[in-house]
């Protein structure tokens, strides 16, 4: 599919470039995805995490896994979530979106429409798409009514196999034209989050750097709030 094209290719819904107010965007938040093993004592690691700074959004993201066992595992998460304020969004599936009344459901390309995430999960949920380097697709998820579009990934990662790379100056480019919200995805720490910062991400997406961190969860998490403020 061809990235080099204007916006004025798409007929976009008069609303979705102004979403939200450009100048008024506000600072670049934490946006945190789970281990794929969230068993055991996770739920006091995310506890932790969630105490030590201010966190956006938690993804339940967990594969190979049916329904009922990802309900149990999933419930005392979301639990922990509320108690903090942070958004509770379940990657991938719209079914368990809806089961579990969750904030909102983050899909993949094929995991889904963001028409029929919104008939199933109702006018209040937050819709995020997965967009990998592609502004086609960005653009796409936006007319299709994502609340946000993910970019990535931008470094090297062991959380999932990647096959695209993104540049900072994808963000740029989204943040210039458009006011949806952008999450930069991808091998993201510390130490290299500030150029996607200052590209214009709206959210940093982590999860690699949090939760194998020496020092544990609260200790990364206290870093990204450093590097964000």
């Amino acid at each position: 599919m061809n990235d080099d094209f204007d916006p004025a290719d798409l007929s976009l819904d008069p609303g979705f470039a102004d979403r939200f107010d450009r100048d008024r965007r506000p600072k670049c938040q934490l946006y945190l995805i789970s281990p794929e093993k969230v068993d055991g004592d996770f739920p006091d690691r995310l506890r932790a995490a969630l105490s030590a700074g201010p966190v956006a959004a938690f993804q339940f993201r967990v594969k190979d896994m049916d329904q009922h066992t990802a309900t149990a595992l999933a419930e005392p998460l979301q639990a922990i979530c509320a108690e903090f304020d942070v958004a509770f969004i379940v990657n991938d599936s719209i079914s368990l979106a809806k089961r579990l009344g969750a904030d909102g459901v983050h899909l993949g390309q094929g995991d889904g429409d963001p028409k029929e995430a919104r008939e199933v999960l109702g006018p209040d949920a937050q819709i995020g798409v997965t967009c990998h380097d592609s502004r086609h697709l960005a653009m796409e998820a936006g007319e299709a009514g994502a609340d946000y579009v993910a970019f990535g990934a931008f470094y090297p990662t062991t959380t999932k196999e990647t096959t695209h790379q993104a540049e900072p100056s994808l963000l740029s480019w989204w943040t210039t034209l458009f006011g949806l919200p952008c999450v930069a995805i991808g091998g993201i720490t510390p130490d290299n989050a500030r150029p996607l910062i200052e590209a214009g991400a709206d959210f940093i997406a982590v999860s690699g750097a949090v939760w194998n961190d020496p020092q544990g969860p609260a200790a990364a998490i206290r870093r990204f709030t450093d590097v964000l403020a």
